[in-house]
Parts: structure tokens; C-alpha cells; sequence
């Protein structure tokens, strides 16, 4: 029975890490939707208000990549990085339904939020440290690459795949969302000052959203110091 995890050495170094989980068992994945592209749209537009120096919601998650010895400059988080790239060119590509839809939400929460392939995932889907025999494939590359250890990454347990390096800067090819993905276990990741009911909030419109426009079959639930574990298999 797979699981999603949170290893203890995250809880130690970020207490009040929550993590809003959604895993989907089925869907209708349109590679292009024009009701999603209005929606995402409106969420794209809202970004011009942002002050990206002093959003403390950005500068959280710059300072919980220091704390694991990363650069934020060098490689940003992914929240930012999202930030950034519809402020500079407000055409964001249109990978899938799902995709967009995950950008949606990231842009209005300010939240880190993120989708594997479970069904190309063979141990438990993973937050925990590296221990450097990790392997890495950037999502579009052809050079594996290897974490250094004390890095947060996401990764399957049973063939040691990173799913993405650096907690949130960079996914991995081997488990991107397609317009054929039939399971998908998706992760709305927060930090003070956000909240665990902000967290709650972008998953639950989120599981909405997927239920409207890709006939989504799924359940929700979350993770925290007090809930490490959840059953991934239905």
C-alpha cells in the first residue's frame, strides 16, 4: 500500500509546514479549454498588484530555502518564479487543463502547488532530505543530475526518482502531468505567515475546479507535524 510521506527532519526544521493534498483516481485531462484560459487568465492579471520585495508569503519560502542551504536567487522557488514569469509575459503557456489549473490557484494563494503521475510513481511519494544517491531528471532535459545531501526533495521511495529538487524550484520529467494522466497526486504546500486554512482553501477550490472542467474523481485531505502519513491507494 503506497503512501504519501513527510519525513520528521522537515518537521524539525519547519514546525509549522502544512502541506493541502488532492489525489485524483481519473480524469479528463483537455489539453485546451477556453473557459480554464479565462479563468487563468483573470488569476495572471491580479499579479500586477503583487510588491514581490516585501510579500512576506514569497519571503517565507526564500528563507525556508536558505535554511536547507539554497540559494533563492539562484534557484528560486517556484511560486515566485511563476510570479516573475507572468508579470514579465502574461501569455503563460498552456501545458493541460490540470497544469492550468494548478497555475490558477498558485497565482491567486500565493502557494507553491504541484502534480505527479502516481501511476508512473512505484514507492511512496516522499518530502524528506536528500542522502545523495538520489537521481534527478529536470522535467525537459536529457542530464541526470544528483541532490546534494540535506536538500529538500519529492521522491519515490522504492527506485530513489526526484520528482523535484530544491522543495519547490524544479520538477522532474519522469512524473509530468499529460493530457493522458489518469491519477495524480497534487500538493498545495504553506508556510507562516500563511495559514493551514488558507492551504485548505486553494485545495478545496482546487478539487472543485478539477471536478468541473475535468470530470475529476478524487479526495482530499492534508499533512502536518501531527499527520505525517496518508494511504496514497484507493
Amino acid at each position: 500500500m503506497r503512501k504519501i510521506v513527510i519525513q520528521d527532519d522537515i518537521f524539525s526544521l519547519f514546525p509549522d509546514f502544512f502541506r493541502g493534498i488532492i489525489v485524483v483516481h481519473g480524469l479528463t485531462n483537455h489539453p485546451s479549454l477556453k473557459r480554464v484560459r479565462k479563468l487563468l487568465k483573470k488569476a495572471i492579471d491580479a499579479q500586477r498588484d503583487v510588491n514581490m520585495e516585501n510579500d512576506e508569503r514569497l519571503n517565507a519560502w526564500d528563507d525556508a530555502h536558505r535554511k536547507f542551504g539554497s540559494n533563492p536567487n539562484k534557484f528560486p522557488p517556484s511560486i515566485k518564479s511563476l510570479i516573475k514569469r507572468v508579470r514579465k509575459n502574461p501569455a503563460l503557456p498552456y501545458i493541460n487543463s490540470a497544469v492550468a489549473l494548478f497555475n490558477l490557484i498558485s497565482l491567486k494563494y500565493c502557494l507553491p502547488c504541484g502534480g505527479d503521475d502516481i501511476d508512473r510513481v512505484q514507492g511512496d511519494c516522499v518530502l524528506g532530505l536528500a542522502d545523495g544517491t538520489e537521481s534527478f531528471l529536470a522535467l525537459g532535459s536529457d542530464k541526470m543530475e544528483t541532490p546534494k545531501e540535506g536538500e529538500v526533495i519529492y521522491f519515490d521511495s522504492e527506485t530513489k526518482n526526484v520528482m523535484c529538487r530544491r522543495w519547490n524550484w524544479r520538477n522532474g520529467d519522469a512524473t509530468k502531468i499529460e493530457v493522458t494522466t489518469q491519477q495524480i497526486v497534487i500538493n498545495i504546500d504553506s508556510l507562516p505567515p500563511q495559514t493551514p486554512e488558507v492551504a485548505v482553501q486553494a485545495r478545496d477550490e482546487l478539487a472543485e475546479l478539477l471536478k468541473v472542467h475535468c470530470d475529476a474523481r478524487l479526495f482530499t485531505d492534508s499533512l502536518h507535524a501531527r499527520k505525517r502519513e496518508l494511504i496514497l491507494d484507493e
